[in-house]
């Protein structure tokens, strides 16, 4: 078994292991290019913040891992870029994901998971991922942005298949790439036509009003990336934390005591079981040192966030869930300039979600003890989660 697989099927115990070895490793990425892994706390979180790891293509040497390619459409986006062009982009989106403007989403959030609950019943089985975790987030992401209802279910599989591809269908995410440049063509010319109270339509004011600030490749990448990434690590924080909790059911009964506690907890559940496993790929753009060992100018860096995130040096005893710990300091959603955008959002709709759901059923369980988590060196989510639920707990 290589590296890569080893870590799809035990990620936590490879990178403790790496973790102890060394500070730094060359390792192999998904498209069979060399790539650096770094894995202790102190050092990603460093990393994370330095200026001089660019996010940047550009300062990519040729035959070192790139990550996911997509056409100049879609990859002219926060994730591919430097300041000041990330400066510029993320203070036009900044506004619609405020502290303030989370707040006044709170409501509307709160109706969306009690609907999304009362559908399934007074008691049953039901996937939780499906059903729960991944269309509450793609519902107020495509709120915000201003995308018909009927279109959410395609974007979800067009995201699912570009997250986790299937290596029995190569050209399944070529296609979803199309798809989705299609989609969001026609969106976007569709609010054009009649605007709306929407971020899309704000964006769209800014690229035909004041031409210089924002290109149309950028107007399309900053749709698709909100998007994506707005429903992506949600539904993945969200699945992670109940099957985190189904796990460590006395965690699970604190909260439903005490459900004040929630918001301190969603900080540990994304410690503990986090959406990501790895930051987006970064290229030195000169000769640097992480950790001691010297990396080449161009050469890829991967900074594993999960790793971090169970370093014993920075969080003791970091194998065990632990709600009252002080979670404060976790890279689950990044650190620096190119911190998760979407974090307040996130965190709301968790804690939201969370808090419905113990206040809505009384028994909650696990009913397949054979969970499978998705095919993704990046991203640390569940395929499934099937539980068995109930207004009342069952009789003895």
């Amino acid at each position: 078994m290589d590296l890569a697989e080893e870590i799809l099927s035990r990620p936590y115990d490879v990178y403790a292991r790496l973790r102890e070895d060394a500070p730094a490793h060359r390792v192999t990425g998904t498209d069979g290019q060399p790539a650096w892994l770094v894995t202790r706390y102190e050092d990603v979180r460093a990393a994370l913040a330095d200026p001089r790891l660019s996010l940047d293509k550009a300062h990519a040497r040729e035959g070192n891992y790139r990550g996911l390619g997509l056409p100049p459409a879609l990859d002219a986006n926060l994730l591919n870029m430097d300041p000041p062009d990330h400066t510029r982009l993320r203070r036009l989106v900044g506004k619609a994901f405020t502290t303030r403007r989370v707040e006044e989403l709170r409501g509307p959030i709160r109706a969306t998971a009690d609907q999304l609950l009362r559908d399934l019943g007074e008691a049953g089985t039901t996937d939780l991922v499906s059903a729960y975790a991944a269309p509450l987030p793609i519902s107020v992401i495509c709120e915000l942005l201003g995308v018909p209802s009927s279109h959410r279910r395609d974007f979800r599989a067009w995201t699912d298949t570009l997250i986790s591809p299937d290596p029995s269908r190569p050209a399944a995410a070529k296609e979803a790439v199309g798809s989705l440049l299609g989609f969001l063509a026609d969106l976007l010319a569709h609010k054009r036509r009649r605007p709306a109270h929407d971020l899309l339509s704000d964006l769209i004011q800014v690229r035909d009003a004041e031409d210089d600030r924002l290109s149309e490749d950028e107007l399309m990448s900053l749709a698709f990336l909100i998007l994506f990434a707005g429903y992506e690590n949600t539904v993945q924080l969200i699945g992670n934390a109940v099957w985190a909790l189904l796990h460590h059911p006395e965690q699970l009964a604190a909260l439903r005591r005490e459900p004040a506690r929630v918001p301190a907890a969603v900080e540990e559940l994304a410690r503990y079981e986090g959406p990501a496993l790895l930051a987006i790929r970064r290229f030195p753009r000169q000769e640097v040192a992480i950790g001691g060992v010297r990396i080449p100018a161009g050469e890829t860096v991967l900074l594993s966030l999960s790793a971090a995130n169970r370093d014993p040096a920075r969080f003791p005893d970091p194998e065990r869930l632990d709600i009252d710990r002080d979670a404060a300091g976790h890279l689950a959603l990044g650190h620096g300039i190119h911190y998760c955008l979407g974090a307040p959002l996130a965190r709301a709709e968790t804690e939201i979600a969370l808090t419905a759901l113990l206040e809505r059923f009384a028994h909650l369980e696990l009913a397949d003890s054979e969970v499978r988590w998705r095919a993704s060196m990046r991203a640390r989510g569940l395929a499934a989660l099937e539980v068995r639920y109930g207004r009342t707990a069952p009789a003895c």
